[in-house]
């Protein structure tokens, strides 16, 4: 780790690499502040604390003791005890659990610009789309095993569907479609979707919806997420099939 062996080198390896467990958990009675600076004396470093709650948007509940803040305000003060080393290597295990829409995406922010510095994230989490916005490379992982691995986007084109046209068609409309050359059509309930092999099968579609005179409707063009290819691909494995390679 680091070019250092852990067993051999722990202390060194402690000091640039910054760690927030699973269910991070800390002194009922000590506040954030306070949790910062007996930190920086762990690891005999100078650190601004103040600048660091504000980092995690925690400066608020500064002053406050650990049993009084909520489970997103715990799992902030996780993510800054994990940086008072300043550390190069940074391992997450679910930080944005617990945490509303709004304080999910500041730490999302904050990621960014802890990799923008040059540090290393090792992220652990359940959100596929958390890990499609922030991740450089993903390994997805079943039953403790790495199945696949790869940068997001090139996942997605690996294992996904593909861009397609997503519509709600009436039959008079799916009748239209499938009446077009090198047109193919797949029927999902009340929606039509349509393959967009290339670019010309948009403008077809569309010229033919056109001239039908029929009533347009809700119309969109679509891809796979990260969720959906993790789904199709655990989905495969829990039937006894193979990961596509």
């Amino acid at each position: 780790m680091l070019g250092l062996d852990p067993w051999h080198d722990a202390g060194e390896v402690h000091r640039r690499v910054g760690v927030m467990p699973q269910g991070f958990r800390f002194f009922d009675k000590v506040t954030p502040l306070e949790a910062i600076r007996y930190y920086g004396r762990l690891f005999d470093v100078q650190v601004d604390a103040p600048a660091l709650l504000k980092r995690v948007l925690l400066e608020e509940k500064a002053n406050d003791t650990f049993d009084k803040l909520s489970g997103g305000q715990k799992q902030k003060l996780g993510i800054a005890l994990a940086l008072v080393n300043d550390p190069e290597l940074v391992f997450l295990d679910e930080p944005t659990t617990g945490l509303d829409p709004q304080a999910r995406r500041a730490v999302w922010e904050l990621l960014r610009e802890l990799r923008k510095e040059g540090r290393t994230i090792f992220l652990t989490t359940h959100y596929l789309e958390e890990a499609e916005n922030l991740a450089d490379q993903v390994a997805i992982i079943h039953h403790g095993k790495i199945v696949t691995e790869g940068a997001p986007a090139e996942l997605i084109a690996k294992y996904g569907r593909g861009p397609r046209i997503v519509l709600e068609a009436t039959p008079e409309l799916l009748k239209v479609l499938q009446r077009v050359p090198g047109l193919s059509t797949e029927v999902k309930g009340d929606q039509v979707e349509v393959p967009l092999h290339q670019k010309q099968v948009l403008i077809d579609a569309l010229q033919a919806i056109a001239a039908s005179g029929l009533v347009w409707p809700d119309i969109s063009t679509q891809r796979d997420t990260l969720e959906e290819v993790f789904i199709t691909l655990v989905g495969e494995m829990e039937e006894g099939g193979e990961v596509r390679t």
